[in-house]
């Protein structure tokens, strides 16, 4: 889909402090060998802070660098992977009270580590479409903490961190420009994260914490690693391919690709090789001293590349994403300017 008249106003990132490897593998929370083959120096740590709160103080500042006010917004979206500090209990009315105080729609997103992409997709759709003719409020934030998740060992080879991004999308204009953006879902795919185990009646029914390499297990034993690895590789390349297309682009010429906060084996085999992006392209310089941020990557990397002045106007930006279920997502977007805030 490409857009027209669809900007991005302002962004942030909220991580509340560092972890980092040495101090996980010395205390026997991370295994030697996680820490080699990721390759990461650390992780976002939050020990006191829900993911609620953070995703709050994130909105706080991206509104205030968007220069928008609570009677600006028009809908608010936010995406989630995990608890969010309270049971049965919406999100993102707290988010809304805290950060807007106004009476626009206000969303929780549940698309995995996609639902950062999924949650833009859905603001700048509901922005064109006409119900909206000012601004969109984007949040992502997790807190991924035991009992119920085991940040090094949950998912081997992607290190989950704590923290929250905002991004304020407008059509009244902004540093940056939305020129495209492609979603895809493969449900055939959902098993991956799901095994063979019999649904439960409540949470962490099966065992704690979560194990996605069990359920990995137990589907690649029936279908076969060539065939998830060919279908997940066909579903990112169909995003990619999409977007780039909408936007009359290669992905060569982008300056820069925001790729998921995945440890370096992974991203080599999922991303480098297959789509020959180089990692001096990539913002891994800072996701490996961050970790996975649930459905945040993207936003952060963006916030990161426009904060530290890394990301010039004129340069092409591709964000990259995909969540369990399976789902990916691809948004290229132009730097404008550099904004005030960042000055």
């Amino acid at each position: 889909m490409r857009l027209e008249d669809v900007y991005i106003r302002g962004t942030s990132t909220r991580l509340p402090t560092r972890l980092t490897i040495a101090e996980a593998v010395a205390s026997g929370a991370c295994p030697p060998r996680t820490a080699a083959v990721t390759g990461m120096e650390s992780v976002a740590y939050s020990p006191d802070e829900s993911a609620a709160e953070m995703a709050a103080a994130a909105a706080h500042t991206a509104l205030s660098r968007a220069g928008t006010h609570g009677g600006d917004v028009d809908l608010l979206l936010h995406a989630d992977t995990y608890h969010q500090g309270q049971d049965l209990w919406p999100v993102a009315s707290y988010i809304q009270r805290e950060a807007l105080g106004n009476t626009c729609q206000a969303v929780e997103i549940r698309q995995m580590s996609n639902g950062g992409l999924a949650a833009l997709d859905l603001a700048s759709a509901y922005l064109t479409a006409g119900h909206g003719h000012s601004d969109a409020l984007i949040t992502t934030a997790d807190r991924f903490c035991a009992p119920g998740i085991d940040r090094w060992n949950t998912d081997p080879g992607t290190p989950y961190a704590d923290g929250a991004t905002s991004l304020v999308l407008s059509r009244r204009g902004g540093y940056a420009r939305l020129v495209s953006l492609a979603l895809h879902a493969d449900p055939d795919l959902e098993p991956l994260h799901r095994g063979d185990d019999p649904f439960t009646k409540a949470p962490f029914g099966h065992r704690i914490p979560v194990d996605f390499e069990a359920a990995k297990r137990a589907f690649v034993g029936r279908a076969g690693m060539s065939y998830a690895i060919s279908r997940a590789h066909n579903g990112q390349q169909t995003v990619i391919k999409q977007a780039l297309a909408d936007a009359g682009s290669e992905l060569a010429e982008a300056a820069w690709v925001v790729l998921p906060h995945f440890g370096r084996r992974r991203l080599t085999s999922i991303y480098y090789k297959p789509f020959g992006i180089d990692p001096a392209r990539t913002t891994w310089d800072y996701s490996r001293t961050v970790g996975h941020l649930g459905a945040g990557d993207q936003f952060a990397g963006l916030d990161h590349l426009t904060v530290s002045g890394r990301a010039a106007p004129g340069d092409r930006v591709v964000l990259v994403s995909v969540g369990a279920g399976y789902s990916w997502g691809c948004a290229v977007l132009d730097i404008l300017e550099r904004p005030g805030w960042t000055q």
